[in-house]
């Protein structure tokens, strides 16, 4: 790994370390799906994509709730766009549960 890479390596963990806490929520489960993403997507990000996480994370979290819960269509479709890939990154989305095993 070349000095360069590294170096962009440390800006992005600690571009991280500081989201994580603008990414506690006042609803567990978008604490738990932002900081999932934090950890598996959010490196692989461009520079316009972080933008706009950071500008997501501005958002009220009642509006965050209903679109990740597909209840309301974002505004803006850069919000969009990102809100489906953290849903594909993370895998989830709030509140999805496996249904209970009945046995």
């Amino acid at each position: 790994m070349t000095d360069l890479t590294a170096t962009a390596d440390e800006a992005t963990d600690l571009e991280i370390r500081r989201l994580r806490w603008q990414c506690r929520r006042g609803m567990l489960e978008l604490d738990h799906l932002l900081d999932r993403f934090l950890d598996l997507g959010y490196a692989a990000l461009n520079e316009s994509e972080r933008a706009t996480f950071l500008a997501l994370l501005g958002q009220q979290d009642t509006l965050l709730s209903d679109w990740f819960m597909s209840r309301a269509e974002p505004p803006d479709p850069a919000f969009g766009a990102l809100i489906r890939r953290i849903v594909e990154v993370v895998g989830e989305r709030p509140h999805d549960q496996a249904p209970a095993d009945p046995d």
